[in-house]
């Protein structure tokens, strides 16, 4: 037993010896000073022989006074900043079974965006204050004291004392509301068992619109005064999804209502806090005149995955953040399956891919980790808030749901829900429960995918009859690590009417091509006419490296249109990835780049030119004198597509040809194609004059903007002042990102400069830098790195938060390519690294130095320069 509250200093979790089964809580934020003051009654269950009670608090101010536990005051009450934590020590130990402990409190409304902090919006032409919470991962013990961890599930009551004039929300609907004054109490109905990080409280003046679902749950979005009109899409959908979900999990909506409200400085896209979905403005706003179509889609997404998040995550949530995947990965994979059954005319699941590409990218860096992390402190959880839980944690479950079916899955699923609801669940219980409903070797097969970080290559080879394959860990370093996985491959010949699933155990294998080809391809062989692919629709997360005859007769395919759209992307996404790893030439990735100079599909094409701007990027620093031809190339490539849809938009036309028309302006400007920026610039005076002419739609904004920041200079700056204009009049967020995105986008480097201390003043929430950091010009590199130096001290203090502070080290660092630059970033980093943004900083490093081994790789590719040549006198 401990004897002494040091004991407790270093832990990575709390004792749990005495366990909350309920909190009643009162708040009374002011809004004028920016502080809280609060009281807790908290029902404890003692389950072990302890004097002490320990729980988290962090930023607060305990009245030790004020402490009794069943009316016996401690005789000892510390509180240690560093680990979080609040131990009180009490005379004698403490009776076995429940007792209440009671306590005062006060904390700062802070300017954080974390624990319960503040947000300024307009009304009426006057800046105001609102109160928001913001709890996850570890911060509602800035809020009140409470056992800050997933697995202490409890009652929450709330009460709070506000203006009486404002609106004030949290989890439950309202039992109580008692007007004195200036001043209404404000009480709510007590919660289901729920974790600490999904509570929430909002307090400010809103407008609100609802609707109800099938099953009569009433659900609300909440804007600010006067912008009801913006969440009548959000609504829709969250209608929808409520209603889709009930179905899928087989389990009804767990609370009476749901809100979801915009908040406008919010550090995240939004936080699925249960019954009250907090949102950026840009993430739940939808605005049929200024908002464009990505941002629309952007909307549905988000809020499809916080209203799965309900159930998988709130409802059952996981016993601790090494298993967060098991919310992020499930959130996002499903929020893909709601909005395709939603609007199915998006092509929603081949856009999945966009997530599974990206999860690929960041896992071939050896500075990547597995999806199930050691957590060890709460200063770690927020780093694992990335890539790798979310995109590489949807792709594995949509691998998994592939490989087990469709049906069988959604079944387990919902014993899964069922099984463990109300409490919490790890990665090896949805395990263990698929595997009992399906009879599969799920958690040998899939554990090879959570516990060990990275994914294979399968190398693919033609000897014979046979097809040979063999894999080995992927690094875009060029390296092979040393895992192996069990891999569910999928292979097809020729059509996809025969089509072979197995799973390759070992290093190696080999398939006879009978077992998988129609029967006439079988008896002759693979002819000129016929192809090989494997992971059919790109289902397996994992990279496929084809020998030259096999990658020969796939280029044929693509040229003949005989592949899925999934399998198109798939094919070009493995070639980008290979010639990074420098397995296979540049040349040869432009000679397959220009066999999709036909495609006219915005799925397929948003590969494409995601893979043509890396090139540029590449052979501006590889190639100089090439740089300008390759350019050529590229461009080359796209213009039939943007030719068809051009800059105006056109009756009747589908969402996606809207998307598409934005993405190749914005690649064709990006590329320096001089027609298009004209145009662009053209536009953007005439927009200038008539903030509603058709001529720009909102989907064109940002390419004309950034056509206009390239002919800005220091001695010719009107389109930088003119977008400014524009930034300053507007109240819509999605407007104000298109600009932020631009600014910095200029050649001139005094003029990036200025973008960039722009960033640091008060007219640029701090949630929105990001936009600005992810735009910077390739020339504006160097320029971008001084300022950082320069401005460090600044940044770190306020930006705090993990993502905020990587988003600075990502983007002003990954974009170098040599090793001289690598080394002076380790040493400029080298007393000033912190754990919240270590793995960006090694993350990025790693890229420079994949950039630098590329670029030596292409300058000696010897038929460079005469393929190009070849490529640009082809026949469009």
């Amino acid at each position: 037993m401990a004897e002494s509250p040091e004991q407790f200093r270093g832990q990575s979790r709390l004792p749990r010896f005495a366990e909350p089964l309920r909190y009643d809580l009162l708040l009374r934020p002011d809004l004028a000073a920016c502080t809280f003051s609060g009281s807790a009654a908290v029902a404890v269950a003692v389950s072990a022989p302890t004097r002490f009670l320990v729980l988290n608090a962090a930023d607060l101010s305990v009245d030790g006074s004020s402490i009794r536990f069943q009316d016996v005051a401690p005789t000892e009450v510390v509180q240690f900043e560093e680990d979080e934590i609040l131990v009180i020590g009490f005379g004698q130990v403490l009776p076995i079974g429940e007792g209440v402990v009671t306590m005062n409190f006060t904390g700062t409304l802070n300017d954080q965006m974390r624990g319960f902090y503040r947000s300024k919006y307009d009304y009426n032409g006057e800046s105001r204050n609102m109160a928001v919470t913001q709890f996850e991962a570890a911060d509602a013990r800035r809020c009140f004291p409470c056992w800050d961890e997933p697995a202490f599930k409890a009652k929450f009551k709330l009460t709070l004392e506000v203006p009486t004039e404002l609106v004030a929300l949290s989890n439950m609907p309202v039992v109580k509301e008692t007007v004195h004054g200036p001043l209404k109490t404000v009480c709510y109905e007590e919660s289901p068992l729920m974790s600490t990080y999904l509570v929430a409280i909002v307090v400010g003046l809103f407008d609100y619109i609802e609707s109800s679902t099938l099953e009569g749950t009433k659900v609300r979005v909440y804007t600010q005064v006067g912008k009801t009109s913006q969440g009548k899409f959000a609504l829709d959908v969250g209608v929808k999804s409520l209603d889709l979900y009930k179905d899928y999990f087989a389990t009804p909506y767990p609370l009476p209502k749901l809100d979801m409200i915009a908040i406008p400085d919010f550090s995240a896209g939004a936080m699925e806090n249960y019954g009250l979905v907090t949102y950026r403005d840009s993430a739940l706003l939808y605005d049929e005149q200024l908002s464009s179509a990505s941002n629309k889609q952007q909307v549905a997404i988000t809020v499809a995955h916080e209203l799965a998040h309900q159930w998988f995550g709130n409802l059952v949530t996981m016993e601790w953040w090494t298993h967060l995947w098991l919310n992020e990965g499930f959130a996002s994979w499903v929020s893909y399956l709601a909005v395709e059954s939603i609007f199915p005319e998006w092509n929603n699941w081949t856009q999945f891919l966009d997530e599974t590409t990206s999860g690929l990218r960041l896992d071939a860096l050896a500075e990547s980790h597995p999806i199930e992390v050691e957590v060890n402190h709460a200063s770690e959880i927020d780093a694992i808030f990335d890539s790798i839980s979310y995109d590489k944690g949807a792709s594995v479950i949509r691998m998994l749901q592939s490989y087990l079916g469709a049906d069988r899955f959604q079944k387990a699923l919902a014993s899964y829900i069922k099984k463990y609801a109300y409490s919490n669940a790890k990665t090896e219980d949805l395990w263990a429960v698929l595997e009992e409903e399906t009879g599969e070797p799920v958690k040998d097969l899939m554990t090879t995918w959570t516990k060990q970080q990275g994914y294979p290559v399968i190398f693919a080879k033609l000897n014979g009859q046979y097809l040979e394959l063999e894999q080995a860990q992927f690094l875009s370093d060029g390296s092979s690590g040393p895992g192996t996985w069990i891999v569910p491959m999928t292979s097809c010949c020729g059509s996809y009417d025969v089509n072979k699933k197995f799973l390759l155990k070992g290093k190696a294998d080999k398939i006879h091509i009978k077992d998988f080809a129609a029967s006439q391809t079988a008896d002759r062989g693979i002819g000129q006419n016929s192809w090989i692919k494997l992971n059919i629709d790109q289902t397996g997360f994992y990279r496929v490296k084809y020998d030259d005859e096999l990658a020969a007769g796939l280029e044929n395919a693509v040229k003949a249109n005989k592949l899925s759209l999934m399998d198109m992307i798939g094919i070009v996404e493995d070639s980008y990835a290979l010639s990074v790893a420098c397995k296979q030439t540049l040349t040869s990735l432009l000679r397959l780049l220009n066999a999709y100079r036909h495609e006219s599909d915005y799925t397929v094409l948003s590969h494409v030119t995601s893979v043509c701007l890396g090139v540029n990027k590449i052979s501006t620093d590889a190639t100089p004198d090439l740089s300008r031809d390759i350019k050529q190339l590229l461009i080359k490539l796209l213009l039939l597509a943007a030719k068809r849809v051009g800059w105006d938009p056109k009756v009747g036309e589908s969402h996606l040809d809207v998307m598409l028309r934005s993405l190749l302006l914005l690649a064709l400007v990006k590329l320096g194609h001089d027609e298009t920026i004209a145009e662009g610039i053209r536009r953007f005076h005439i927009f200038l004059e008539d903030r509603k002419s058709p001529l720009l739609p909102p989907d064109n904004r940002k390419a004309a903007y950034l056509a206009v920041m390239r002919s800005v200079s220091t001695s010719s700056r009107a389109g930088y002042d003119s977008l400014l204009k524009i930034y300053r009049e507007t109240s819509e967020a999605q407007e104000k990102s298109r600009i932020l995105g631009s600014l910095s986008s200029c050649p001139d480097k005094d003029i990036v400069v200025e973008a960039l201390n722009f960033m640091l003043t008060d007219e640029v929430r701090n949630q929105d830098a990001f936009y600005v950091l992810g735009g910077i010009s390739l020339e504006g590199r160097e320029v971008a790195w001084a300022w950082l130096q320069e401005n460090w001290d600044h940044v770190v203090k306020t930006w705090p938060s993990s993502s905020l502070i990587s988003d600075f080290v990502n983007s002003t660092i990954s974009p170098f390519t040599s090793e001289e630059r690598a080394a002076e970033v380790s040493e400029f980093f080298c007393t000033r690294v912190k754990p919240s943004f270590e793995r960006a900083l090694k993350q990025s490093l790693e890229r420079v130095r994949i950039s630098a081994r590329w670029i030596e790789s292409i300058k000696s590719e010897p038929n460079l320069a005469q393929t190009v040549h070849q490529l640009l006198l082809e026949e469009m």
